[in-house]
């Protein structure tokens, strides 16, 4: 996972570690950046803030720790739907681009607190997830260079939407994006050929 972070060993401190990354979750949707605290997480946990800190060294550990599950659960997503989808271009694009808007919008403000106060290694994390996915569709949608500006393109423009949907709104639910997404990303297919 991360420096300052002691992983649980048993059952029970795997559930107790789940509960403060819900909470930190909470706290990250409802109150924000700023006001994201040991204190508040604690809080909203139901903890001591001296459990939080018998696992994370801080802060930006357990800020961390929250990025790399949200990270890990758009992996997971984006490849169980590949996985998932039909044949064809269509499909494909389709299955990706609502995957990626899916996961967004059960997160939306987390992800948006999350871009706006990244250090360098959740930065590192966020790039490593990215291109994970990027590969998964690759494979998906055959290898080539123009899946892979449709990759780049379709990932650059959710994180985008995400990080400044707050401050710059599009007027888009996120099956719109996704739907309207898909459609741009197939003509750019079709006239790459």
């Amino acid at each position: 996972m991360h420096e300052g972070f002691r992983p649980p060993q048993q059952a029970r401190s795997r559930a107790s570690l789940e509960k403060v990354l819900a909470a930190a979750e909470h706290v990250l949707a409802h109150r924000g950046h700023e006001e994201f605290t040991i204190g508040a997480v604690a809080e909203q946990a139901g903890l001591s803030v001296g459990a939080i800190y018998r696992r994370f060294d801080g802060k930006d550990q357990l800020l961390f720790a929250v990025k790399d599950q949200l990270l890990s659960r758009l992996e997971t997503s984006v490849g169980e739907a590949l996985r998932d989808s039909a044949p064809g271009a269509r499909a494909v694009v389709g299955a990706f681009t609502r995957a990626l808007a899916d996961t967004f919008a059960d997160h939306d403000r987390i992800f948006s607190e999350l871009l706006d106060g990244q250090r360098a290694d959740g930065r590192e994390r966020g790039l490593q997830a990215l291109a994970a996915i990027q590969r998964a569709f690759a494979e998906a949608a055959g290898d080539s260079r123009a899946v892979r500006m449709t990759a780049r393109t379709i990932l650059g423009a959710c994180v985008h939407r995400a990080a400044t949907c707050r401050y710059w709104p599009d007027d888009l639910d996120w099956t719109t994006w996704a739907a309207e997404t898909t459609e741009m990303a197939l003509a750019y297919l079709a006239s790459a050929k």
